[in-house]
């Protein structure tokens, strides 16, 4: 009997095999989940659908997008679902306008999310596409035929079944009491301190009023970076704008609250090798960046800087910076302030003072301005010159200096503040990027005020290639008529040359009425050449 048990075994064993085969071949093929899950061939309901409600549940107000088959079930549901579409001329645009309202609301950064366009039609639409007009004959004709509609039930299968579509949540890291305390010691005994704020200290969860709070509590100068331009107001005594450089080599303590120590910090080597140096960023690669080479972190902390701030201001309650060292620096800042107005005056060889445009722009800009920058020499000066008003007040493209962010920034900016006025401060070789959207400005009624710096030039490069390699091949533009450009699209356009400068103030006034009528306005500036930014590095 004994060879007959073990046959039987045998024949067990291959059963089993052969039943977990088909189990684990149904289970990849989709079809246990299809006996739970059924598929409603009937319904005119499409996977654009969800993507809307999804959209819809995690607050999203806006789309911004240029249209397309391919994500116009997108488009019908979330414009259905009451979420406002708005189209621009490039796809660049829409990009950089998601950013700005990332930005300026606090969603909180990029996704990137790509939908097969099979999951976005409806089942009768897609059903058709799945028909193999001329299968091939016999066995492997009805294989091909039934996966294929396999493959359609797969799809659709459970499709319109409800499901928790709640934002997931964010995790942010955060300093532990024993590094703030840390951290506490070491400013109270500071004689010179100094915080570098970089953009990632205005991101949620503290909202940008308490970082301001904290930072004037505190009274320790601070240099303002990216996004957090602005953010202690146009004229606070804590806010140093000039001598950067000289500043951190002084200081005894630097705290680094979301700064990165690449090339604006010459990776580190403007840090003094004597200073204590408080490091805060959420990434740790950024965190670390070259201090390997260049420099040291006392305390390095992998955290959010906005929340580290206001818990440093709550320690040290009572304790201020020594008064002196603010106004030594501040002091600085008004004599290089006086040279900048100064250098304003000066006649160029020809058309206006670029410097001289800027002033007058920064003097008369309404106090609830938001500036948006896309340039490169133009914008440079801008960024010493114009003083945002507030927080959340200034946008630019941050450290890879991408142009082409004007339009979207802009056309974002306007739909999260309808009742401000938006500047975008443009070089006239970025605006080239973006001056179509002068179209959506005006379909989508969001009127913004465009000055452009217009040197016929793509000066920052040129100002090295030249004396570098002496040649300025393909830097050079045209005294193009963009005023003209912005007139064709809807908008108001302005011509201010050498011959009505006079003219400057009254035009500026003019496009901000236009702006508050409802009208786009472009200021195009034909500026000459300057000194105030030699040494200036653009490779």
């Amino acid at each position: 009997m004994e060879p007959f048990g073990v046959v039987g075994i045998v024949l067990g064993s291959f059963t089993s095999l052969v039943l977990g085969g088909l189990l684990f071949a149904a289970y990849k093929l989709g079809i246990l989940y299809q006996l739970f899950h059924k598929t409603d061939t009937k319904s005119s309901k499409h996977g654009g659908d969800i993507v809307a409600e999804v959209l819809h549940a995690h607050g999203v107000k806006y789309i911004f997008t240029l249209v397309g088959g391919h994500i116009s079930p997108i488009l019908v549901a979330c414009e259905k679902m009451g979420i406002r579409i708005v189209d621009t001329r490039h796809e660049a645009t829409a990009v950089f306008a998601a950013d700005a309202v990332a930005r300026l609301s606090g969603t909180p950064g990029p996704v990137f999310i790509e939908f097969p366009i099979d999951t976005l039609y409806p089942f009768h639409l897609v059903s058709k596409e799945f028909v193999v007009k001329n299968p091939p004959k016999g066995l492997m004709g009805r294989i091909v035929s039934w996966y294929l509609h396999n493959h359609l039930m797969n799809l659709f299968a459970g499709a319109w079944e409800p499901r928790d579509m709640s934002p997931l949540p964010v995790h942010i890291p955060q300093a532990t009491d024993n590094q703030i305390q840390k951290c506490l010691e070491l400013v109270s005994r500071a004689k010179k301190p100094v915080i570098v704020l970089g953009s990632q200290a205005t991101l949620p969860p503290t909202p940008v009023d308490n970082i301001r709070k904290a930072l004037e509590d505190l009274g320790i100068p601070c240099f303002l970076g990216g996004m957090c331009r602005g953010l202690l107001g146009k004229d606070s005594p804590i806010h140093i704008r000039q001598n950067r450089r000289d500043a951190l080599k002084e200081a005894d303590v630097v705290v680094l609250a979301g700064t990165v120590c690449d090339f604006r910090l010459s990776y580190g080597r403007t840090l003094s090798r004597r200073s204590k140096i408080i490091a805060v960023n959420r990434d740790k690669t950024q965190l670390l960046k070259n201090s390997d080479m260049f420099w040291k972190p006392t305390i390095a902390i992998q955290g959010d800087a906005g929340s580290f701030l206001v818990r440093l201001s709550e320690g040290l309650k009572g304790h201020r910076c020594p008064e002196e060292w603010p106004q030594s620096l501040k002091a600085g800042d008004a004599t290089k302030e006086a040279a900048n107005k100064a250098k304003a005056e000066e006649k160029t060889e020809y058309h206006l003072n670029p410097l001289k445009a800027l002033h007058c722009v920064d003097e008369l800009m309404a106090e609830d301005s938001v500036i948006v920058a896309d340039g490169g020499d133009f914008v440079g000066s801008a960024a010493y010159i114009m003083k945002p008003r507030g927080p959340l007040c200034w946008l630019d493209p941050g450290a890879f200096g991408t142009l082409g962010v004007g339009g979207g920034f802009a056309l974002g900016a306007k739909l999260c503040r309808p009742e401000s006025e938006v500047w975008i401060v443009y070089g006239d070789g970025s605006l080239g990027y973006s001056i179509a959207e002068f179209d959506t400005f005006t379909r989508h009624k969001t009127p913004v005020i465009a000055l452009v710096g217009n040197d016929a030039c793509w000066s920052q490069i040129s100002r090295e290639q030249v004396p570098m390699l002496g040649s300025n091949v393909a830097c050079g533009l045209a005294y193009t008529d963009y005023h003209i450009v912005a007139d064709g699209y809807g908008g108001k356009g302005y011509l201010i040359g050498s011959e009505n400068e006079e003219k400057l103030n009254d035009i500026v006034r003019q496009a901000q009425r236009d702006a508050r009528e409802g009208k786009a306005a472009l200021i195009n500036v034909l500026i000459g050449k300057t000194n105030f930014r030699d040494g200036s590095i653009s490779i």
